[in-house]
């Protein structure tokens, strides 16, 4: 139930930020958003915030 509610809200997350038009995502940043929110959801530990200080790419 737990997961079922998580991947419920994420899915709510990315059609929030398709519809507001804030970023467009593509496929790979979809699938790592999806891993950290799930992570963060599902998680029996407080987030810990990351600083991202640049892009792989």
């Amino acid at each position: 139930m737990i997961v079922d509610g998580a991947v419920g809200m994420v899915e709510m997350a990315l059609e929030r930020i398709n519809e507001g038009g804030l970023v467009d995502l593509d496929d790979e940043r979809k699938a790592a958003m999806v891993s950290n929110l799930l992570v963060v959801l599902c998680g029996n530990h407080d987030a810990q915030p990351v600083v991202n200080s640049g892009s792989l790419y």
